[in-house]
């Protein structure tokens, strides 16, 4: 078994034709800045979906983008990860 927490995702993304459109998901709490420093980690012109919770608490971020390769799309992640609060779907 991996020590990479990413092992099973690079297997399913490995399956697919890169360059391809990927759509990320992530929940981050309802904070403007918390919002920015997540959304700056894609290119402008990126495809950028944001649903509020019910309580309007979190916010749901949706990211569309055009990735070339499984080592890109994984480097994205850990970037999103190293922001506080921020849970990668």
């Amino acid at each position: 078994m991996s020590d990479d927490p990413y092992s099973k995702l690079r297997e399913q993304l490995e399956l697919l034709e890169w360059p391809n459109v990927y759509l990320f998901k992530f929940i981050t709490p309802n904070d403007s800045e918390k919002i920015a420093v997540l959304t700056a980690l894609f290119d402008d012109g990126t495809d950028l979906q944001y649903h509020p919770s019910k309580t309007g608490k979190y916010m749901s971020v949706s990211v569309k983008e055009m990735m070339m390769d499984v080592d890109s799309i994984i480097e994205k992640y850990k970037s999103a990860a190293k922001v506080d609060g921020v849970i990668t779907l």
